[in-house]
């Protein structure tokens, strides 16, 4: 079924995001040395190419910034609000907090330090991981997509799923990119932000009660939801 599929999905990303946290804490080699690796590799990117640091840092720090995309969230939660949908209001401005304060929360315990460079391009407060712009989008634009209904292939509204799908899946990479590439974090701080935001998404649709009255009622069933 796939709400069984999404849940296991969910544990799968939460037992990976636990076991990165633990090879960071223990700065296993493999992580470490690849970390810097590719941060060395991007940081010489960006300082040799102005102009594509400058487009990069306004996507980084505007377009995809966590106060930008928990904004798209409150926007979607006064929507759903007016709908009547009260509950999956609620369920996406509390896990939308929750994401928040998991993030800071870590960043905290963990305490790892960010990239220093003798040339830096741009600078980040806080701890490096998980990165928190990662799993603020992923979080944000995975409920976003919880909330299209599923319709018959070939109509309009699948189009637009399609759509939004692309636009999700390239926030939620194009923030990671950015966040590398402007070496204020490593690789696995990017990709422990990712899997704690899938498992967060995945939390939050599959706990009971995730449908709504005004999408019952028009026949509509969210993504992610059983349709037995």
């Amino acid at each position: 079924m796939r709400s069984d599929r999404l849940w296991w999905t969910g544990v799968g990303c939460a037992l990976l995001a636990a076991a990165l946290t633990f090879l960071v804490v223990a700065r296993w080699g493999p992580v470490v040395s690849y970390d810097e690796q590719l941060a060395r590799h991007l940081h010489a990117s960006a300082v040799s190419r102005p102009g594509v640091t400058a487009a990069t840092r306004v996507l980084s720090d505007w377009a995809w910034d966590p106060w930008s995309m928990r904004g798209l969230a409150a926007l979607a939660c006064c929507w759903l609000w007016r709908r009547g949908e009260r509950g999956r209001a609620l369920r996406i401005g509390v896990a939308t907090a929750v994401a928040a304060a998991v993030q800071r929360g870590l960043k905290e315990l963990v305490g790892r330090e960010r990239p220093v460079w003798p040339d830096p391009v741009d600078s980040a407060q806080y701890a490096a991981y998980p990165s928190g712009h990662a799993m603020t989008a992923t979080v944000v634009c995975g409920l976003l997509l919880w909330l299209l209904p599923r319709r018959a292939p070939g109509t309009a509204g699948n189009r637009l799923a399609r759509t939004a799908w692309a636009l999700a899946a390239v926030s939620v990479a194009g923030v990671g990119f950015t966040r590398l590439y402007l070496g204020v974090h490593w690789l696995s701080d990017v990709v422990g932000g990712w899997l704690l935001g899938v498992a967060l998404v995945a939390l939050v649709i599959r706990f009971p009660g995730s449908g709504g009255p005004a999408r019952a009622a028009s026949g509509c069933v969210p993504v992610g939801a059983d349709r037995r």
